[in-house]
Formats: structure tokens, sequence, C-alpha cells
């Protein structure tokens, strides 16, 4: 635009120096000159004008570069922080997956755990069983009484042991450990071949033997 304005006041000056060149007289020199100079003043107030506009547009570019310099920076930061965003999410995903696989495991132990306990539970009440057939068999042969007492433990009573005494008691304590072995404690009177008899019985399961010979034990004692 400013090269149009240049080529217009070009065009002037010619203008101005045709008329000058058929000009014969001083007034009209002088308008001559005064509109030389209008035409000078017209034109420098254009340019100026021209001049200003274009560094507002020059002003204006260079704003709208530093907001695409900003709208490139934020932009960048928001596809770092989404490609961060889709990195905590693969991660989560994978402790997700990891914890699935984690209870699932748990899952299934349980599940061994359970039918474990299941069958010691059924084997203990199997042996509980056994124990109280063993009782009531026992109970006219050989007066045997047998109690539950605190601790899960049977107290196993004997009488007509002393014949001098036949309502006198021997007796002792049973319960099955942690390993779901027998284990013998407290007789009364003391027997030093308990020990002897618990291994025994721990080997053979034979607790018919055992009590017999639990009792024989005792009968010794009053005999001795």
């Amino acid at each position: 635009m400013v090269e149009d304005e240049l080529t217009l006041f070009d065009k002037s000056i010619n203008e101005f120096w045709n008329k000058f060149k058929s000009t014969d007289t001083a007034n009209q020199m002088m308008g001559l000159r005064d509109t030389y100079k209008d035409s000078v003043k017209a034109f420098a107030e254009k340019l100026s004008v021209k001049l200003k506009e274009e560094e507002r547009m020059v002003e204006m570019f260079l704003e709208y570069q530093n907001q695409i310099c900003r709208q490139n920076k934020l932009i960048q930061e928001k596809k770092d922080n989404l490609l961060k965003l889709i990195a905590e999410v693969k991660d989560k995903k994978q402790e997700l997956k990891e914890l699935t696989t984690n209870i699932q495991d748990l899952k299934e132990e349980y599940s061994r755990k359970k039918k474990t306990i299941s069958a010691a539970n059924k084997a203990n009440a199997e042996r509980l069983k056994r124990l109280q057939q063993s009782a009531d068999l026992y109970k006219d042969r050989l007066g045997l009484e047998i109690r539950k007492i605190h601790g899960d433990k049977l107290q196993f009573i004997f009488t007509n042991i002393d014949p001098k005494h036949p309502e006198s008691p021997f007796m002792f304590s049973l319960h099955l450990n942690e390993a779901r072995d027998y284990e013998v404690s407290d007789s009364a009177p003391h027997l030093e071949c308990l020990a002897e008899f618990q291994e025994s019985v721990r080997k053979t399961n034979n607790f018919s033997a055992f009590l017999a010979n639990v009792r024989k034990a005792f009968t010794a004692v009053v005999y001795n």
C-alpha cells in the first residue's frame, strides 16, 4: 500500500511539473507552489497514517505469534500430562491384574485349606466317635468314665482297680495337639510309662490297647 502512495505522489509531481512548464505568471507560480506544498503535506499525513497502521499490524502479528507460542506450550503441557496419565492408567491396570491374580491365588489356597480343615475335622470327629464308642464299651467292663473338661480335653477315669477301694479314681487327660496327634497328661497317680504309651498309640492308632495298657499300669501301682 505504501508503494501505491508513492506512485500517486510521483503522479502529482509530474502533474505539477506539466503545469509549471505551461505557466507564465508569478501568481500562477505561487499557486502551483502552494498546490505542491499541500500535496506534499497530504501525502506525508497519509504516509504517517499508513506507517502507524503498518506498526499496529506488526504489533498485532507479534502478539498473535506470542499467543500461538503460549497455546503451543499449553498444548504440549496437556499432551505431556495426558501421556503421564495414560502411563499411570497402564500401571494401575497392571497392578489390578496382579491384585486379581493374587486374590485368585488366595481363594484357591483358602479353598485347599478349607478342604484340609474339613477333612481334619471329619477325622477328629471320627476319632472322638471311636473314643465315645470305646468309652461306652469299657464303662461297664473296666469301670471307665470319660468326661470333657476345660481346654477341649477328655478326662479318663478308671474305677474298680483297687479291690479295697473300688470307687477310688485313677485318671489321666488326653487331647489332640496342633499336629492332630494324641497328647496325654495329668495322670493321677503319676505313671512313668505314660509317655511310652503315648508314642505307641500315635504309631498304631490302637486306642483300645492304649486304654488297656494304662489300666494295667494303674493296677500295677496298686499292687506294688
